[in-house]
């Protein structure tokens, strides 16, 4: 099996080259990926974080309260994902939500 239809010769792919569909959908999930991520990292850090930095580590009530809200952020996103493939696939309009 090939990697992103490198090495193998894959419908769409040209004398073994990259098949182009792969990578669009590989570099279509990363933007997604990365959005998911840049979001909750400015959600998090607005709630969690004062903007006077007073040390250099996070402090303990920083430390939970960033905990609490990933985990929180990623629950929600689960839900929502949830809910979209449960009314169809027409409904969702991609992406991850949150």
């Amino acid at each position: 099996m090939s990697f992103l239809g490198i090495g193998g010769n894959q419908q769409g792919s040209s004398n073994g080259g990259v098949n182009r569909d792969k990578m669009e959908l590989a570099t279509e999930q990363l933007d997604m990926i990365t959005d998911v991520y840049n979001r909750l990292v400015d959600s998090c850090h607005s709630k969690c974080i004062s903007q006077r930095y007073t040390e250099g580590d996070l402090n303990k009530g920083e430390s939970v309260c960033v905990d609490r809200c990933v985990a929180k952020f990623f629950e929600v996103n689960k839900k929502v994902g949830e809910k979209l493939q449960s009314i169809g696939p027409n409904a969702g309009g991609g992406g991850m939500g949150g």
